[in-house]
């Protein structure tokens, strides 16, 4: 029989079979650790010995320059990007044209206001009238969508379908529209 001492108001033995429990669990745990890291020591030394450790550590530094030098061109591409965005804004992209009898049925509907807009809204807006005895062209510049000179119903209409043709692209090509056939 063992003696039946207590330590904090619980019995050797059972603090003794539970520190033995305790140990063999870290046994165990510590020889499931040292045979992971054999196996990783194996596939370490398997990639770094002889030659192959060599070209392996060229190959990253190699990789190392090819990034810097990509982030560099990608440095060179957003400056470029953005001095050809600068110049893009000021390029025509707006159109708008309207075609009219400009001397009511004598020429037929060979007038034309032709509104030519960048992404500000401003520009020049042609209008040609064409009449038996020649062609009248009158070219008249917008600011904005406005114009300092008074224009005619014919450029009005241009400068508002330029102005809104994106709007009308974006209606025409719209996935979220649905027709009921009945």
């Amino acid at each position: 029989m063992l003696l039946t001492t207590t330590a904090f108001g619980i019995q050797i033995e059972i603090i003794l079979i539970i520190l033995i429990v305790i140990i063999l669990a870290l046994i165990v745990a510590l020889v499931l650790v040292i045979r992971r890291l054999e196996y990783v020591n194996r596939k370490y030394y398997v990639i770094m010995s002889g030659k192959k450790g060599k070209d392996l550590e060229k190959v990253i530094l190699t990789r190392f320059k090819e990034m810097d030098k990509v982030k560099a061109n990608a440095r060179r591409v957003t400056s470029e990007h953005k001095k050809f965005k600068g110049q893009l804004d000021s390029c025509i992209d707006k159109i708008g044209l309207v075609k009219y009898d400009a001397f009511d049925n004598l020429a037929g509907n060979l007038s034309f206001s032709l509104a030519l807009l960048n992404q500000d809204n401003s520009g020049v807006v042609l209008n040609t009238m064409h009449s038996r005895e020649g062609c009248y062209t009158y070219a008249k510049e917008i600011i904005k969508g406005e114009s300092y000179i008074s224009l005619s119903e014919e450029e009005k209409e241009a400068i508002k379908k330029a102005m809104t043709v994106e709007e009308e692209i974006e209606a025409l090509t719209s996935p979220d529209e649905t027709f009921d056939i009945d």
